[in-house]
């Protein structure tokens, strides 16, 4: 038994404490270290710089120790239990970090939990311990943890996983958090709210969650890889972000995103559609990658970087998911989902990376490009998360087109669940190709080996215009409207006009604007403008970050002004000549005014 303490020590300071109980420890001296990166966030994040100190002790002796690299130590050889005491600085607010304040506490396990070289498969138990002080008297524990012993679900107590792996996929909040439960297809499901917010409509969360829960359990079909499920949620002002786990996962959102009883139950905000999209894309993710993994995920090996080509499905195919799910249980309308896949479009369409970068290199890639970017990686960069969406989305009706619409991609995921997820087999770089071929069938075995070629080991934009064309769809690009326009659903497309740009992201500055990024070949770019110029003047006017695009308006397309820009400490004078914006902006309509027969079967709309 591998035995951990675990007591936030000091919620001012943001420390958690942590003892490490080991039995039987290695009689050549015992080795144990901290993860390196945490499974789901594809960078090396080095989480051994938190502890503060470590020390060991056993049978009331000082054990001596030395570090063996960054991450890991070897503990003196010692008769009887090896007890490891350390602190862990909590000041992290994310969901792949550890954080402690009067608030909550929050962790993840690679942030916390030492791993015993040679007993990772060793049964584990975790002890949690409430902070002293009566302010944290209504604290309570959240975790896809077991409770063990006497512990109440939701108690602070103790709580058992059956080897390490599980151990840390499993992260805790405490918190005097708000809880709602629901049952999906029978199983317990939990959301618990932390952080300060008002007027929650907490039955429309409760109703809109359990139809999306009960989507993707019955679109993988039995076995359930859960007995049971928790949202872990922090609510922020301004925040957003979610990381999967096995049976939970953890949630950032902004208060903006909930639905208040003051809404319009009859109506989806947008906030509120782009928190359900986050809910559905981690609980997507609890088949597809936690248990239908890559085979070099299995085991995840956390001291060191493990590259695979397979992103752009797990993550790719989770996203094209994720809205999906929604507008086919019914929690969005079918316009705010086509929205949301015309924004997806956009997005790729507006990456010039998407030139450079072929999806599966963007994958293997991910641990210093993707979460690694800098200010050219518009440039040089695709996300495999929106590209491969729409991989996904063309992968579909593919299958559609060619089983005469009696297999679909849904097909695909249920035979890797049941013929690899749900019995511990990874997933190898040709795997979804080959089962896609026994769909489809070999007489279409080239049409789909050249789609997979195209799609990930090429540069090539994908067929989107006639993969929505068959489902009765006209997809249209057209310059942006101002800097938030990102494209979405319309009645009817109309020809806009062409707009000025200089081809750079920018925001707001003291004084003018600041560039975030300059694309290439573009106007600003063959000017010499570079990312962190700080623009002050536009023909020897100063500039203004909310009346900068109406400047813009006012000139024409090829006159050539003088842009005045501090970079550093040093002024300097730019030349532009003014060009045209680029069609760059996704708009989708109904080609016929109404959605087609073709398009109800597929988002399963309502008559």
């Amino acid at each position: 038994m591998i035995s951990y303490k675990i007591q936030p020590i000091n919620p001012n300071a943001h420390f958690f404490e942590i003892c490490l109980n080991i039995e039987n420890p290695d009689s050549k001296g015992q080795v144990c270290y901290l993860p390196n990166w945490i499974p789901g966030s594809y960078m090396i994040r080095d989480f051994v710089k938190h502890i503060q100190w470590i020390k060991a002790e056993s049978n009331g002796k000082e054990v001596a120790y030395k570090q063996l690299d960054k991450s890991s130590w070897q503990f003196a050889p010692c008769e009887g239990e090896l007890k490891i005491t350390y602190q862990v600085y909590a000041w992290d607010l994310s969901v792949r970090g550890a954080h402690l304040d009067q608030t909550h506490g929050f962790f993840n396990g690679t942030s916390v939990f030492l791993a015993v070289k040679g007993r990772e498969q060793d049964k584990h138990q975790v002890e949690t311990i409430r902070p002293v002080c009566d302010e944290f008297s209504k604290w309570k524990v959240a975790t896809g943890l077991k409770p063990a012993k006497a512990t109440n679900e939701f108690d602070f107590g103790f709580y058992e996983a059956t080897n390490y792996d599980e151990l840390i996929d499993c992260p805790i909040e405490m918190a005097d958090f708000t809880l709602i439960s629901f049952k999906a297809c029978g199983i317990p499901h939990h959301m618990t709210l932390t952080g300060r917010f008002e007027k929650l409509d907490t039955e429309r969360l409760k109703k809109d969650l359990t139809k999306i829960c009960e989507h993707h359990l019955e679109f993988f079909g039995k076995p359930y890889p859960m007995q049971r499920y928790i949202f872990m949620t922090y609510v922020l002002g301004n925040g957003f972000g979610g990381l999967e786990h096995r049976n939970s996962t953890a949630l950032h959102c902004s208060r903006e995103d909930l639905p208040l009883t003051t809404d319009d139950p009859n109506k989806v905000k947008k906030n509120y559609q782009t928190f359900l999209d986050l809910c559905s894309h981690e609980y997507f993710h609890t088949w597809n990658v936690k248990q239908i993994k890559p085979s070099v995920f299995l085991p995840y090996d956390t001291q060191q970087e493990s590259y695979t080509e397979l992103l752009w499905a797990f993550e790719g195919i989770t996203s094209y998911y994720d809205s999906l799910a929604c507008v086919q249980a019914g929690t969005i309308s079918t316009e705010n989902y086509l929205t949301a896949l015309a924004k997806t479009i956009s997005s790729v369409r507006r990456s010039k990376g998407r030139l450079v970068q072929s999806i599966t290199d963007s994958s293997f890639n991910a641990w210093t490009k993707y979460y690694k970017q800098d200010e050219n990686a518009p440039n040089s960069v695709i996300s495999y998360y929106t590209k491969g969406a729409l991989i996904a989305l063309c992968l579909d009706f593919l299958i559609k087109d060619t089983t005469s619409n009696n297999k679909s991609l849904k097909d695909v995921m249920r035979t890797l669940w049941r013929e690899y997820g749900s019995i511990a087999k990874g997933v190898e770089n040709d795997t979804i190709q080959n089962i896609v071929i026994d769909l489809c069938g070999q007489k279409y075995q080239d049409k789909v080996n050249q789609f997979f070629k195209r799609a990930l080991y090429t540069t090539e934009d994908l067929p989107l215009e006639k993969v929505l064309d068959a489902v009765g769809l006209e997809l249209k690009y057209a310059p942006r409207k101002s800097l938030s326009d990102r494209g979405g659903w319309v009645k009817e497309f109309t020809e806009k006009t062409a707009k000025i740009s200089l081809g750079i992201e920018y925001k707001s500055a003291a004084i003018g604007i600041k560039v975030k990024n300059v694309y290439l070949d573009s106007a600003a770019s063959k000017a010499g403008i570079s990312a962190g110029d700080n623009l002050i003047s536009l023909n020897g006017i100063k500039l203004d970050y909310s009346t900068f695009e109406k400047r813009l308006a006012e000139r024409t397309i090829g006159e050539t002004v003088e842009l005045l820009a501090f970079r550093r400490d040093e002024l300097h004078s730019f030349k532009l000549k003014l060009e045209a914006s680029e069609a760059d902006t996704a708009y989708i309509s109904y080609k016929n005014k109404e959605p087609s027969e073709q398009l109800k079967n597929w988002l399963k709309i309502q008559e």
